[in-house]
């Protein structure tokens, strides 16, 4: 699991084909002391196990299905990317429960800044935005970010000048893609919902009846 708090930028220095799959290599801005072969590390978003490390370089695999899901089918060498080691229970929760497994792939549509702020509009499959809430959380490329607003294929995000200067976000460019993973308690909570076979149908009605809604 990981919090959706970057603790530094990457860079893609190496790629190659692996199967149908790829190997990439990163070289992480900062000292991955403590960290070994085996480790989770989360990749703009995407959880990918460390199997070669030397210093601050390390190399993951990247399997078919991640790369349908994910943005690294359109990733170059010299790509920078958002890092985040796996979270430790001993370690505060800043963002929200990520589990690094992405849902799709979102577009950068609009960009504009807003006093010290920058409103960016990201389109999605309505796939996705049925799970993405006003002020609910989400994790875009892999960074914790609350949701302003959302409609039937967009949503807006207010990225503080923090987030823009210490993350990818600040450098995207209209059109640029980005993984997106949905909020983990909302699809939990659909699939009870969908899959109850017993007992009285938990739905909008009966939401209502039990002073729910």
């Amino acid at each position: 699991m990981f919090t959706g708090i970057i603790e530094g930028l990457g860079t893609i220095v190496a790629m190659r084909s692996a199967a149908q799959g790829k190997r990439i290599a990163l070289a992480a801005d900062f000292d991955l002391e403590g960290a070994k072969i085996g480790d989770s590390i989360a990749v703009n978003g995407a959880c990918l196990t460390v199997v070669v490390l030397q210093g601050s370089r390390f190399e993951a695999d990247v399997s078919p299905e991640t790369l349908q899901r994910t943005a690294f089918s359109r990733s170059v060498i010299g790509d920078r990317v958002n890092l985040e080691r796996a979270l430790r229970f001993s370690d505060r929760l800043d963002g929200h429960l990520v589990s690094g497994h992405i849902d799709g792939v979102g577009f950068l549509r609009d960009r504009q800044s807003q006093g010290n702020s920058i409103l960016v509009t990201i389109e999605a499959p309505r796939a996705l935005t049925r799970y993405i809430i006003e002020k609910g959380s989400i994790s875009l490329d892999g960074i914790s970010l609350t949701v302003n607003r959302v409609e039937s294929d967009r949503f807006q995000l207010s990225i503080i000048p923090h987030t823009a200067k210490l993350t990818t976000i600040g450098f995207k460019k209209i059109g640029d893609p980005v993984n997106i993973e949905t909020d983990l308690i909302g699809k939990y909570v659909e699939r009870f919902v969908s899959t109850r076979s017993e007992g009285p149908s938990i739905d909008r009605d009966f939401l209502a009846r039990n002073g729910f809604i």
